[in-house]
């Protein structure tokens, strides 16, 4: 018997059985794991129980799942800025990579200038609480024939109280038509991506008017369309900085509702993630063999988390999770990022039009080819920028996630799990949170306070899948976190990273 309680959109477990009913536990006291435990749980619990009294609040009572604030931000992206902004891009004629760089009206320089030039703007609306920076390197290879500078524009919101960690979204500049190396010809590129950059530019206007515990980062990435060049740089900068990446949400596609299978909605969009780490090691794949984690790296707990978020804050917006790294056989400028070892997911539009995608301008048999404005709808892509901006401002507001998160019960009839504890002030406690191996979403959760370790009694281990996130006191809550290298959010960075990071 299971019996559940509802509390927002998160479900609270008071009693569950296989089989067999039970009676539900005591209210309290808490059980928590092992005896060397217990003296720290029950002192943090004391801790705990002054820090809620000092805010008005029940030491017996979770807090709110609900900040109000971010039904604000829901509602906050304008369709018609965002609409000129892509009028913007498509004006500059190309912004293919090999295209001009210096020409002041026309390629791929004058797009980045425009970007940076507008991040600007934005920064000094907001008493320049933006950093504008240019994250470039001088590349070759594939479709890039010879040594081109592929430049990304970056605008970073530092956080208040841990400006280290960092969510980000991301669009992608350039664009193309059927011929990927075609740098001349007219390519509008209005909705792949400029789509993408209109929405990191909106979310940059919506968000810079709040303060955020952690640090925001809005990028302009270049060299997508010829092999993902730009995000490589920007990983590889965010590794350097010594940055701990939470989320990076790439957004590549975000303006078209009419699919080229007859298909036209307004009201869905799609979240791709890798259930596997790419960037996993040798031993960590072995434990995630044997833990049964294929289904939940930080990525993809990152996408139940929009998720979650959508279906909150949000209206008219059903968020469809793809389990799976792309399109099939295709790639987006979160691959980088995964392979850097970061949470990365793709934010998209569920139907797309491949008449209108890498096409040159033209009309055949009636049809009409090539990603022009027309094909735009902006009050879509405001909405999938608001669904961004509520996702990005939730994890800023939030605590860290869960690190050194850990699970035992073997040959046991209870679950233990311990996690590294936060003693920041915005920590309010930690919520476990479970799953049938064979569903796709969280479906019980529990608050246990600011404990380092729980103990689920008479829950075997073998049966459920688990994690943990922190618990803020503003009612944000970080991404779910699973036991293991598997489901870490943050990995250890090597000797030479650390070094890097330091020299900076």
């Amino acid at each position: 018997m299971t019996i559940k309680a509802s509390i927002g959109k998160t479900l609270v477990f008071t009693a569950i059985c296989a089989g067999t009913a039970h009676a539900a536990p005591p209210a309290t006291p808490l059980h928590h794991a092992g005896s060397s435990h217990s003296a720290l749980s029950q002192n943090v619990l004391s801790q705990n129980a002054l820090s809620q009294n000092a805010l008005g609040q029940s030491p017996y009572t979770a807090p709110s799942q609900e900040d109000l604030r971010l039904y604000e931000i829901a509602g906050a992206p304008q369709p018609a800025r965002i609409l000129q902004d892509i009028q913007t891009l498509v004006n500059f004629g190309t912004r293919h990579t090999l295209s001009s760089q210096t020409d002041k009206d026309r390629g791929i320089g004058a797009a980045r200038n425009w970007i940076k030039a507008e991040f600007e703007r934005i920064s000094a609306a907001c008493d320049h609480c933006l950093e504008v920076i240019e994250v470039g390197d001088t590349v070759s290879g594939k479709r890039i024939p010879e040594p081109t500078r592929v430049v990304n524009i970056i605008a970073i919101q530092r956080g208040t109280l841990d400006p280290n960690r960092v969510v980000m979204m991301s669009g992608d500049i350039d664009s193309r038509v059927s011929d990927v190396m075609d740098a001349t010809s007219f390519s509008p590129g209005a909705n792949d991506n400029a789509s993408g950059v209109a929405g990191a530019l909106e979310a940059a206007r919506v968000l810079s008017q709040y303060q955020f515990g952690g640090t925001i980062v809005y990028a302009a990435l270049s060299g997508e369309e010829q092999g993902l060049y730009g995000g490589a740089g920007l990983a590889d900068f965010a590794k350097k900085q010594g940055w701990q990446v939470e989320a990076v949400l790439n957004n590549d596609m975000i303006g078209n509702i009419e699919g080229i299978n007859g298909v036209v909605s307004n009201h869905t969009v799609r979240v791709f993630s890798e259930g596997v780490r790419i960037a996993e090691t040798e031993a960590e794949a072995k434990e995630r063999y044997f833990s049964g984690s294929e289904n939940d790296s930080a990525s993809r707990n990152l996408a139940r988390h929009i998720k979650q978020l959508a279906d909150q804050y949000m209206t008219n917006l059903d968020v469809q999770l793809i389990y799976r790294l792309d399109r099939f056989g295709r790639g987006g400028h979160h691959l980088p990022f995964n392979k850097a070892g970061f949470p990365a997911v793709r934010v998209m539009e569920t139907n797309e039009n491949y008449n209108r995608q890498h096409q040159d301008i033209r009309t055949e048999n009636g049809i009409a080819y090539g990603d022009v404005i027309e094909g735009v709808d902006e009050a879509f892509a405001a909405k999938l920028t608001a669904l961004n901006a509520i996702s990005l401002a939730s994890m800023a507001w939030a605590p860290s996630p869960p690190t050194q998160v850990s699970i035992s019960g073997q040959v046991s009839a209870d679950t233990q799990l311990s996690w590294q504890a936060d003693a920041t002030a915005e920590v309010a406690g930690y919520r476990i949170y479970w799953r049938k191996t064979t569903e796709a979403e969280w479906s019980h959760s529990r608050y246990v306070g600011k404990v380092n370790s729980f103990t689920l009694s008479n829950m075997v281990i073998d049966n459920y899948l688990y994690g943990v996130a922190a618990v803020s006191f503003n009612g944000n809550t970080s991404p779910v976190v699973f036991p293991g290298a598997a489901g870490a959010f943050f990995h250890p960075a090597s000797d030479a990273e650390s070094n890097a990071a330091k020299s900076h």
